[in-house]
């Protein structure tokens, strides 16, 4: 732990959510239907987040409301 910050982020395990779904609009990010969502998963880092998400998206290609996403999510765990 680092004076602080009670709840310091492991440098090695920088986590991120790949997710996606289909889009209202082509130039929104608002989804047609949550409970549609497809949760890809959580990664311990971006490369590994980018490589789900790149094939997530190349085999949704032929849906263009189709957008999958990367969420930094220790930028929410740890905001400094």
């Amino acid at each position: 732990m680092s004076e602080g910050n009670p709840h310091p982020v492991n440098s090695s395990q920088l986590l991120h959510l790949v997710f996606g779904g289909e889009l209202e609009t082509l130039s929104g990010n608002t989804f047609r239907d949550l409970s549609k969502l497809d949760i890809v998963g959580i990664f311990p880092n971006y490369a590994s987040a980018e490589k789900a998400w790149k094939a997530k998206a190349q085999a949704t290609v032929d849906n263009a409301h189709m957008r999958y996403f990367i969420v930094h999510m220790h930028r929410f765990l740890d905001p400094t």
